[in-house]
């Protein structure tokens, strides 16, 4: 470790199976940071464009070499593990690394053998979940003190749910455990879920998102938990669901034939498992902050993208201040063991944008003046969709502006055909608002709206006398996922929110990630232009400038 050296970082164990559709590893990445500072970030996927794409093992020499990275090769080295192992083998033979097996997490960084381009080269190890704690760092900074760290996912290295202390720079093991597992896998491997959303296995990254957005549908119910509970959650019909309908008609005498997203009863039963996870994880969160006298908390892994959950630990007071990144899942893990070294041998990390995505992006130079914004904005009120590519794109799963389809929010007529006929989504699922801050205040009736909210990391109640303005975004359940920015967020969405408001009455837009269901969200100029005549959008936006399809 060598504090005038930058670090690259790579998260991209092998998959145990060799097939088209991750399984146990996926959203492989890798990140370039210098002095706290990244300056170069891949989430495979985008530049693949295979949805949570594993496969780096297989393309990490052509990658490194398009980008310079193999002619000087004077830095620190960091790999992130998996619970599938801890060892890194390129396809073509030139780069191997194995660390060292233990049976409880270290906290720091830890030195294993490592083969770099035929040469034996000093590299190390990061822990899965310390690089999902780490990945809070680019966005925040270095931990405060008295600060709780959690990683909550569906499996790590050792856990799925670990927890650790911060103080003075010390970084102190708490706990980790399999505990939890039950309650990730409610989003990712119950076989009742899965039948209820129509997904195979192959989709289980997509379920958890389908899963949140038709919980809102039903209502928790203590009757219902119990019966889950007696039958283990009925997580293991996946052969057939014959007991699932036999025990309904005996407890419940309810018929069914078939499982259905519409029917009242599931929607219950979805609603409750949801609950459940609510309950527990708020539970676990006060039990850990109380007994080890913690006032701040640093959240990640795949659990932290629960928005509803997210949400009540927000407002439960329990934490003077709550932290989760944008890239909370696993397409976060390179940033945040490169984040976590860097942390290590500076004592800081400096703080960034979400636009991080930026691996062969060169060239791109967003400029625009009042009348590009103009052009942009009489389009969308002239309720056209509109495509925006903008500079670097965003590290995680959602857009935050630079990879986004807008729209006009006070329809929802328009947010189905958004989100349904252009993006080919499921009914039930929300789209959700971008807006000025000031705008937030006022459709929530807050005096203040939390940080997170940058990132549509949480949900915010409508007021029930604004909820007509901007019916498109508003949920079932009365909520809206708000992401709000300032002019330092993001310019562009910001001039055309404010010119929209000021001059239009317009106070928020639909904001949804640029791609088809299926596919990851575009990275290029070119992939824009593709993407959006597949879509059928009606414009989009390069660097600033927009034009019509």
């Amino acid at each position: 470790m060598n504090a005038s050296k930058p670090t690259l970082a790579i998260y991209g164990i092998q998959d145990r199976i060799n097939s088209a559709t991750p399984f146990y590893v996926h959203d492989h990445a890798l990140t370039l940071m210098d002095k706290g500072k990244v300056i170069k970030h891949l989430s495979l996927e985008r530049l693949s464009r295979k949805k949570h794409d594993n496969t780096l093992h297989e393309q990490i020499y052509d990658l490194l070499k398009q980008e310079g990275l193999l002619k000087n090769t004077d830095y620190d080295l960091v790999f992130v593990d998996n619970v599938v192992g801890r060892s890194f083998i390129s396809s073509c033979g030139r780069f191997r690394f194995e660390a060292p097996l233990h049976q409880t997490l270290a906290t720091k960084p830890e030195l294993g053998r490592c083969w770099w381009l035929d040469r034996e080269k000093e590299a190390f190890a990061l822990n899965h979940e310390l690089a999902h704690i780490g990945s809070n760092l680019p966005f925040f900074g270095a931990y405060k003190n008295n600060s709780l760290l959690v990683h909550f996912d569906g499996g790590g290295s050792l856990s799925n749910f670990s927890a650790f202390s911060h103080n003075k720079g010390q970084v102190n093991a708490i706990e980790h455990h399999w505990d939890l597992k039950y309650l990730s896998g409610l989003f990712n491997a119950n076989a009742l879920v899965f039948g209820i959303i129509g997904a195979k296995f192959k989709e289980q990254n997509s379920v958890p998102g389908k899963m949140m957005g038709l919980a809102a549908f039903g209502s928790y119910s203590k009757d219902i938990e119990d019966w889950l509970l007696k039958n283990n959650y009925f997580s293991d019909i996946w052969g057939g669901k014959n007991r699932f309908f036999q025990a309904a008609k005996t407890d419940f005498n309810i018929e069914l034939q078939h499982l259905s997203v519409k029917d009242p009863f599931l929607q219950d039963i979805v609603a409750t498992m949801q609950g459940i996870f609510q309950r527990e994880v708020m539970k676990k969160l006060q039990s850990l902050a109380v007994a080890n006298s913690l006032q701040h908390l640093y959240y990640s892994g795949g659990s932290a993208l629960n928005i509803v959950a997210n949400t009540q630990i927000v407002d439960s007071g329990l934490f003077k201040d709550v932290f989760i990144p944008p890239c909370t899942e696993d397409s976060g893990l390179s940033l945040g063991a490169a984040a976590y070294f860097e942390w290590q041998k500076h004592g800081t990390v400096q703080t960034h944008s979400p636009y991080l995505n930026n691996w062969q992006i060169n060239d791109s130079s967003c400029s625009f003046n009042e009348h590009d914004i103009e052009e942009c904005a009489k389009a969308l009120l002239q309720n056209k969709v509109v495509a925006v590519c903008n500079n670097a794109g965003e590290i995680g799963p959602r857009a935050l502006g630079n990879r986004s389809i807008l729209a006009l929010a006070n329809s929802k007529q328009l947010a189905d055909k958004v989100s349904i006929t252009h993006k080919k989504r499921e009914w039930y699922r929300p789209v959700a608002p971008i807006m000025l801050e000031k705008n937030a205040r006022y459709y929530t009736n807050q005096d203040q709206i939390h940080h997170l909210a940058k990132y549509m990391l949480l949900d915010f109640d409508i007021a029930e006398d604004k909820k007509l303005e901007i019916e498109g975004v508003v949920h079932v359940d009365g909520t809206a996922r708000i992401q709000s920015i300032t002019k330092d967020d993001n310019p562009y969405i910001y001039a055309l929110l404010d010119l929209l408001d000021c001059k239009y009455g317009v106070k928020a837009l639909i904001n949804t990630s640029f791609n088809v269901r299926g596919e990851p969200i575009v990275h290029t100029k070119g992939g824009a232009i593709s993407s959006a005549k597949n879509m059928r959008l009606n414009g989009l936006v390069i660097d600033g400038k927009y034009q019509d399809l």
